[in-house]
């Protein structure tokens, strides 16, 4: 009955596009992405290295909710994508999974994305991606509006990479400027050499 309840209150956050326009336009990160060459908005508060991460509320593949107080004490990295089921997301959650977790193994590696988790759950099956936790904002958007990474009139997250330390202070933010493109792996991989 939960997953049922939970997913009924998706599907009416994904139907309803005023909860979206209620957020302040990300002023932090204004004019710093783009999708096909066209500037895109980004909505909520925005975050800057050296703040302390807020603490945010996604779904894991079975609805279950996650904080980021679930990962308390560790070090944490965060692959945002738009979409799974899209190629430069998938290339960069599989880079992820298969050539950078396993080198840190005491880091928490989180892929959020706006996908529902019925989809992330078949495309984690497909790919084999077993060593990162793959998380939904579909639900609440709650992650989105804290970070500043929801994309006006799409409905997706823009592609960044966070990295926090054991505190969970934020020491490491790569915002991708364009859409279409996949992330500085290795900015990331340096950043995580230095926790």
């Amino acid at each position: 009955m939960r997953i049922i309840s939970l997913l009924a209150a998706s599907l009416l956050t994904l139907a309803n596009p005023m909860q979206a326009s209620e957020l302040p336009e990300n002023q932090v990160d204004a004019g710093k992405v783009s999708a096909q060459g066209k500037p895109v908005t980004l909505l909520g508060q925005g975050i800057r290295v050296g703040d302390t991460a807020p603490d945010f509320k996604v779904v894991d593949g079975n609805f279950v909710p996650v904080t980021l107080a679930n990962y308390q004490g560790k070090p944490v990295m965060i692959s945002v994508v738009p979409s799974l089921d899209t190629g430069i997301c998938s290339l960069q959650t599989k880079y992820f999974n298969e050539k950078v977790a396993k080198e840190f193994a005491g880091v928490a590696m989180l892929t959020i994305s706006a996908d529902l988790p019925f989809a992330q759950k078949r495309f984690c099956k497909t790919e084999n991606i077993d060593q990162i936790d793959t998380l939904s904002d579909s639900v609440w958007r709650d992650f989105g509006a804290k970070y500043g990474l929801y994309i006006k009139d799409m409905g997706l997250l823009s592609r960044a990479v966070l990295i926090l330390d054991k505190d969970h202070k934020v020491v490491y933010k790569q915002l991708v400027s364009n859409l279409a493109s996949e992330p500085d792996y290795q900015g990331a991989i340096d950043a995580l050499k230095q926790l």
